[in-house]
């Protein structure tokens, strides 16, 4: 079974963000990056996929500049067969669709059984690509699973619904998955790991030459949130006051 997993380079989630001069992007000059969380349970997924098959590929895709890169050898070092690595220095000005395309350009040529995502990008969190790039590549899919189990020719899936309740379904090959953070334990990359990372196959593709297309929908403006404090005064007799105060946290704040 080949199985190809989308992964994305972010910023670190303890790091402390700050605008660029535009206000269209964070400034991401002094930032410290690493492997999308969702995306490296879904790395983790096809590689226990691999070791219960016994046999198949691995194949690492990204989509980000010259320093995914970095990202992209720890997805080998922890045992991904290759990789490949679609250069765009601004992967943030493409929307899900135009992410997909890129993809899908990739993607086509490589005919995998399996092609797994993360749920959603922890920096922008649209939580479309994996369904659009289904879409694009005419393969089944399936979002939020929390389990998969190989069968003949078909896969068997878990999904999570809301309130405690999951749904199980069987799809044909091939499909497109995305994959739910707390799958199961990540693991890290061993120093043998690492080396044997060095000799993998990293093949690069140029965004630019890929049917991609732009994006039908573009980020205008990122702003941080207000955080202004605001008093209220409540006039009126003690019931009076009692009653708007309900009112106001009932209705406005939406704790009651």
């Amino acid at each position: 079974m080949k199985i190809i997993v989308a992964i994305k380079q972010v910023p670190a989630r303890d790091s402390q963000l700050r605008l660029n001069a535009a206000a269209k992007w964070i400034d991401d000059s002094d930032l410290t990056f690493e492997i999308n969380e969702p995306d490296a349970y879904a790395l983790e997924e096809a590689l226990q996929l691999k070791e219960k098959l016994g046999t198949g590929e691995v194949v690492a895709l990204c989509l980000g500049p010259e320093r995914a890169a970095s990202t992209i050898r720890e997805a080998l070092a922890k045992g991904a067969d290759r990789a490949i690595h679609i250069v765009c220095e601004q992967p943030e000005a493409l929307d899900p669709l135009a992410i997909a395309k890129l993809l899908a350009a990739a993607v086509g040529p490589e005919a995998p059984d399996l092609l797994l995502t993360g749920l959603q990008s922890d920096d922008l969190g649209s939580g479309q690509t994996g369904v659009i790039l289904a879409e694009l590549l005419g393969a089944s899919h399936a979002t939020i699973i929390m389990e998969v189990q190989p069968q003949a020719g078909a896969i068997r899936v878990k999904r999570e619904l809301e309130d405690g309740w999951f749904q199980y379904i069987t799809m044909p090959l091939p499909a497109v998955l995305t994959i739910q953070s707390g799958l199961n334990r990540l693991r890290y990359a061993t120093l043998m790991g690492i080396k044997k990372a060095k000799t993998k196959e990293l093949r690069t593709l140029e965004a630019a030459a890929l049917a991609g297309g732009a994006p039908v929908a573009t980020l205008d403006k990122v702003y941080l949130p207000d955080r202004q404090k605001q008093t209220l005064m409540i006039e009126g007799t003690p019931k009076e006051q009692a009653a708007k105060l309900v009112e106001k946290l009932k209705f406005e704040m939406r704790v009651l």
